[in-house]
């Protein structure tokens, strides 16, 4: 089963080569991408993008991640990413579904959702 990042990579590498933005954790890495008499700014995770794209960029990767779940939820049906995440997220080792509710946030999917997938199916995640 594909993840949100299988579905998600190809266009966000594509959106982040267009806008001209890298990732740098360090002032050499930095020194080594950028573009002289370029302005970037800072986004997320080390990410650096020119002042005048950052905007643009950040409505791309937000409608990449809107496309990305759609694509998921089509494919996968909310059973089958709630049982992913599930398993992802380790809930057979702690019982706790918190970190699976948090991440499948954007997908519209509730706590309430999870919890009855996971206690319709709670032995799956404890063999």
């Amino acid at each position: 089963m594909k993840y949100l990042n299988d579905y998600t990579n190809e266009a966000t590498t594509k959106a982040l080569d267009e806008a001209g933005a890298f990732f740098a954790f360090s002032e050499s890495q930095f020194n080594e991408q950028k573009k002289e008499g370029v302005i970037y700014v800072s986004g997320f995770g080390g990410m650096l993008c020119p002042k005048d794209t950052y905007k643009t960029l950040l409505e791309e990767l937000s409608q990449i991640n809107v496309d990305g779940i759609a694509r998921d939820k089509a494919e996968n049906g909310i059973d089958g990413i709630i049982n992913r995440e599930l398993a992802n997220q380790e809930v057979g080792y702690t019982g706790d579904i918190t970190s699976t509710v948090d991440a499948l946030t954007a997908y519209g999917i509730t706590s309430e959702q999870v919890q009855n997938y996971y206690n319709a199916n709670r032995n799956k995640f404890y063999d």
